[in-house]
This record gives structure tokens, C-alpha cells and sequence, in this order.
């Protein structure tokens, strides 16, 4: 094959604001034939303990993906030069059923990864990362972890529930699908119910870099780090948009205050470039509480296309 089968129409033939709303104006299809990587919407959020509304997530982030073009300076790649990308469309979820659902994106993620192909999913609220570590575990083993994000997520329980979206990775690590000595957890900040709080990561043996240790490093050091920490097995990326300041997002489940300015968190990702991820999700992006302009779903969307140039970086496509 002279190219990659599938990746979005040549923007100087009809405005980017025509057509279907699929990520970066990629094709939909359902067959992973020929596919390199799937962007797939997981349209669940009643695992949420605030703010709901996740579930228009993936709707959104498409929306906000429109603008995004072939080629990214920063990282000098052309994303859609070397690799075939599909949007997948979204997942069958059951609302309310957090159990139910995870087993659903276990499935629907499950059927990607067995045929090689990277997912990058759109949440949706930051429950739905416990199906997906499900699917990759299945195939790769217990994953490392690298996590963006304004909350740690390792609670044992809200309100008496397991599966909420503060407790996915405490739960992942019961299940063996992590290994958070080979993780690496950063941006968390904001106020606790108990001082005790500030060790329950640890507790389960991972790193936390707190959100303003975060911004001290220089974005290399921090690439360093998560290096150091993932070694050679399989690691897992998930971005959760709360860990980006609410003035730039404010549409999101959780906000909490002081974090990441946009360049900050893009910088960041991009310090990994060259590593390998099974896969990557960008969660908790609320559109009802977006701005006007929808800015939460614009940095989303970016953040989505930041893991796109990872992939196309990796040197480990499937095809």
C-alpha cells in the first residue's frame, strides 16, 4: 500500500464546516480492516459525583476537531501521512449502569486492540478508562500509566459506589491491569476532604507529581520521568481535561483551579514523543458548561490531535 487507506478529504475542496461531524474529518467506518488508528466516543457520565454533561463530550470534541490539519510544526509530522485513521463512531453504553457500561467499552475497545489498532477514545467521564485498561490488559498484560490530570482517581468509593469516576485506577490496580511502579501520575492539585488524602496514591505504589511541581519542570524533564518510570512494557495515556486551568476549560466535571495553561499541558505531551502508548483517552469535557466559544472542546480536540502525532512518532503501527 502506496499510503495510508483512510484520513480526512482535502480541505481546499469544500469548507471544513461541511460534511458529517467526525473527528478531524476523518471517515467513519466500522471495520478495522486497513485501519491504524480508531478515534471512538464513549458517551457515558453517570459515574459523575458533580457536574454531568460528559456524555455531549465526544460530540463536542468532534465538533472542536474541525480545524485541525495535516501537519504539526512543533513535532514536524504529517499525522495522516504514514498511518490510517477512522472515526470509529461511539460505543454502546447503558446510563446508570456503570458495571454494565464498562463491560460494553471492554468490548467495543477489546475488538480494536485485538486487531492491532490504537484506540484514542473521547470520554465521556473518567470511569470509562476501567473498561479500556480492561481491553488492553487482555492483550498487552498490566499496563503502565501515564496520567494528566487535577485528581489522582483512587478512591475506594463515592457515595458507596465502586465504579465512579474518582476510582477507576485503585480499581484497575485490584483487577491487575496496572502497574504503578511503572506509572507515573501528574497535576493533581486543589482541596481535600483529609490530609490523609495525599497519600492514598501511594498507598497503591504510584508517583504523584502535584500540579505545581508539574509546572516547576521543564517539559523534557518531565518526558525524562515518565520514561524512566514506563521502561519497555506496554503504557496506557490518559488526559483528563480538568488538569488544564477552568479559565482556558471550564466546561468539565470537577474544575479545580491553578492548573495547566493550554501550551503547558500540549508541551508536555509532546516531551513524549517517540514513546509507545496501546492507546490514549481524553475524558471529563462537559459541553454544557463550555464557553461560547467552546473552548474546553477546542483544547480537547488538540490534545486528541497531540495523540495522533504520538502514534504517527511511535514507530509502532500495525501496518
Amino acid at each position: 500500500m502506496s499510503g495510508p487507506l483512510y484520513g480526512p478529504p482535502d480541505a481546499t475542496r469544500a469548507p471544513r464546516y461541511t460534511g458529517l461531524r467526525t473527528f478531524a474529518r476523518c471517515p467513519h467506518l466500522r471495520n478495522p480492516e486497513g485501519v491504524d488508528v480508531a478515534v471512538v466516543g464513549v458517551p457515558f457520565d453517570t459515574a459523575t459525583s458533580f457536574r454531568p454533561g460528559a456524555r455531549f463530550g465526544p460530540e463536542g470534541i468532534r465538533a472542536g476537531s474541525l480545524l485541525l490539519r495535516p501537519y504539526h510544526p512543533p513535532l514536524r509530522v504529517n499525522v495522516f501521512e504514514h498511518q490510517s485513521v477512522v472515526d470509529w463512531g461511539d460505543l454502546e453504553i447503558t446510563p446508570g449502569n456503570a458495571a454494565r457500561t464498562m463491560d460494553q467499552i471492554a468490548a467495543g475497545v477489546g475488538e480494536l486492540v485485538e486487531a492491532g489498532v490504537t484506540p484514542i477514545v473521547l470520554g465521556g467521564d473518567h470511569s470509562i478508562v476501567l473498561g479500556e485498561l480492561r481491553a488492553h490488559a487482555a492483550r498487552s498484560g498490566p499496563l503502565g500509566l501515564v496520567l494528566l490530570d487535577a485528581h489522582a482517581d483512587v478512591w475506594d468509593s463515592y457515595y458507596g459506589e465502586k465504579l465512579f469516576h474518582g476510582t477507576p485506577f485503585r480499581r484497575a490496580v485490584e483487577e491487575g491491569l496496572l502497574e504503578p511502579e511503572r506509572s507515573l501520575l501528574a497535576g493533581m492539585r486543589g482541596s481535600l476532604y483529609d490530609e490523609e488524602d495525599f497519600g492514598k496514591a501511594a498507598e497503591l505504589g504510584f508517583e504523584v507529581i502535584g500540579c505545581d511541581e508539574l509546572r516547576r519542570l521543564a517539559p523534557a524533564a518531565y518526558g525524562a520521568r515518565v520514561r524512566e518510570k514506563a521502561d519497555d512494557g506496554a503504557v496506557f495515556f490518559s488526559f483528563d481535561i480538568d488538569a488544564v486551568d477552568p479559565a482556558f476549560a471550564p466546561g468539565t466535571g470537577t474544575p479545580e483551579v491553578a492548573g495547566l495553561l493550554p501550551h503547558e499541558a500540549l508541551a508536555f505531551i509532546r516531551s513524549l514523543a517517540g514513546m509507545s502508548f496501546t492507546g490514549f483517552d481524553v475524558v471529563e469535557v462537559s459541553p454544557p458548561y463550555d464557553g461560547p466559544g467552546q473552548v474546553t472542546a477546542l483544547v480537547a480536540a488538540n490534545v486528541a490531535y497531540e495523540f495522533l502525532a504520538l502514534s504517527a512518532l511511535s514507530g509502532s503501527r500495525s501496518r
